[in-house]
């Protein structure tokens, strides 16, 4: 093997581990301490680097810390929906659909926003139309909420603080001291709740899908109009639900 060839394979196993690290870091870190905690030289890691974000996978927040891109958003959203496990898990949703008789999907986060990223709609005359490939608030949602309580308390806190709660809903929470409280609500039941908060008419629960290492990757939920199903009916559900979402989990975590 020359020394070219061994050189762009270094190079492409250290693209990767960028991109793994800032994937699965808790805080998004600095160019600085992934150097380090890489062990990449400081020439090499920043030329990597400019290459990721011109390409689109890797970004600069405001603070200069690094977070995932809108092209490796793109892969992961490829990954979870690849046509080697759509079939499995439509069936499940399907089955869940049925028991419940009401819509049931999964929504992933996507920044200060949750996407429509799978579901199955209920055979009912009144539907409420979201569909997939939607965004939804995380401050208003059931999933948003779930998925907001699974941040630690002070990325949970500035993420809260650079939102603009907006009013949706007579039941929108506003005020970042009541959603904080909900949110811790939230975190100790592993239960996310809408009770009107996003549509006026329509309530919904969301439970997590996490991955290997009992991180949140994903939700399901299931919404429902309230002239068909109360919040409560809902949340009678609850067993079926975790159910389908242990099946959701180990799909899932066969294609990681």
């Amino acid at each position: 093997m020359t020394d070219q060839k061994r050189e762009k394979g270094s190079s492409i196993l250290r693209v990767l581990e960028i991109v793994e690290a800032v994937s699965r870091a808790e805080r998004p870190p600095s160019p600085a301490e992934l150097a380090i905690e890489l062990d990449i030289p400081k020439p090499s890691f920043h030329r990597l680097l400019q290459q990721l974000e011109r390409d689109g996978f890797l970004q600069t927040d405001m603070r200069g810390q690094l977070v995932p891109g809108s092209r490796l958003h793109d892969v992961a959203m490829g990954v979870l929906h690849s046509t080697r496990f759509k079939a499995n898990r439509q069936a499940i949703l399907q089955h869940l659909s049925d028991l419940i008789g009401e819509t049931c999907g999964i929504s992933i986060p996507n920044g200060k926003d949750m996407i429509y990223y799978d579901r199955v709609q209920a055979n009912w005359p009144l539907q409420i139309s979201l569909p997939v490939g939607s965004n939804t608030p995380v401050w208003c949602t059931a999933s948003g909420k779930l998925y907001l309580s699974s941040l630690p308390a002070r990325r949970r806190q500035r993420l809260i603080n650079d939102l603009q709660l907006t009013s949706l809903t007579r039941n929108t929470i506003i005020d970042p001291a009541k959603l904080e409280k909900n949110l811790k609500q939230t975190e100790r039941s592993g239960l996310g709740v809408d009770n009107e908060e996003f549509v006026d008419g329509m309530v919904a629960v969301a439970l997590p899908i996490n991955n290997c290492d009992g991180g949140l990757v994903a939700c399901l939920f299931t919404h429902a109009p309230v002239i068909r199903k109360s919040l409560d009916d809902l949340l009678q559900c609850e067993p079926q639900l975790r159910e389908a979402a242990a099946k959701l989990e180990d799909l899932m975590n066969q294609g990681m």
